[in-house]
Parts: structure tokens; C-alpha cells; sequence
């Protein structure tokens, strides 16, 4: 596993033109608390939009479901940032505040973006996956 970039910051408090916030939410889209609310408040991400681009962020659903659903939805964002690769995505702590899960079920689940030079990912979620022999 190769990842030489940079981190997510643990604060995001600016976006240039090209580059995509990424929270966690609820499939609702009631960006209420945590990174969603700063999603809101800050980057555009519309209320009533829970999965999917919106404003300068990527909705992630984290709150319907376990590491199962979470990972379906992961792959989803994976997708689209395949798609976009114009785009540069920074990941944050996805579902390891409100939603109660912690770095190591959820960090896995970013295996696949490692390679991807637009996905910028959380430190914690790169060392996780470093450990992790199942996600190689």
C-alpha cells in the first residue's frame, strides 16, 4: 500500500474551486451537528440532500445502518470520485463522532481510495488500513 499525499486536516476551514468536502450524514440530509452542520454552514451542502454531491461536499450516510450499509455507501462515494477526477475529495472522520463508530471499522472501508490521487483520506484511516492484511 502506497499513500503519498497529503492528510486530511482535522479542520477544514477553506475549500479552492475544485475540491469536495466529505461528512458523514444521515440520509435525510438534517445537517444538524458535527462535520455535517460545518458541511451546511460552510460548503453549501443542502438540506435534504443525505447521499451525493451537494454544494462543495459529498453526503456519506452513516447513521441508518452498520459497517455493512456504511460500506456500500463508501463504495458509492468511491464511484464518484472516479468519476470526477477533476475533483479533489477530502474525507473526514466519516461516522467515528455522532455516529459512534470507531477508526477501525470504518477506516478499512477506504481501502480502495489509497490509489486514488483526488481522495485525500484521514490520517487514522490510512494507518488503519496499513494494518489491515484483509483489505490488501
Amino acid at each position: 500500500m502506497t499513500y503519498n499525499r497529503e492528510y486530511t486536516p482535522e479542520f477544514i476551514t477553506e475549500l479552492k474551486e475544485n475540491e469536495i468536502f466529505v461528512f458523514g450524514s444521515n440520509i435525510h440530509g438534517m445537517h444538524g451537528g458535527g462535520a455535517a452542520r460545518v458541511a451546511n454552514l460552510k460548503f453549501g451542502a443542502v438540506m435534504g440532500v443525505g447521499e451525493g454531491l451537494t454544494g462543495q461536499c459529498y453526503a456519506l450516510p452513516t447513521m441508518e445502518g452498520g459497517v455493512d450499509y456504511i460500506a456500500g455507501k463508501v463504495q458509492n462515494f468511491i464511484e464518484c470520485a472516479k468519476a470526477h477526477p477533476e475533483l479533489k475529495f477530502y474525507v473526514t472522520k466519516i461516522a467515528c463522532g455522532i455516529a459512534g463508530f470507531t477508526i477501525e471499522e470504518i477506516g478499512p472501508l477506504f481501502a480502495d481510495a489509497v490509489t486514488m490521487e483526488n481522495v485525500i483520506l484521514p490520517r487514522e484511516f490510512v494507518m488503519e488500513i496499513s494494518k489491515c492484511t484483509s483489505c490488501k
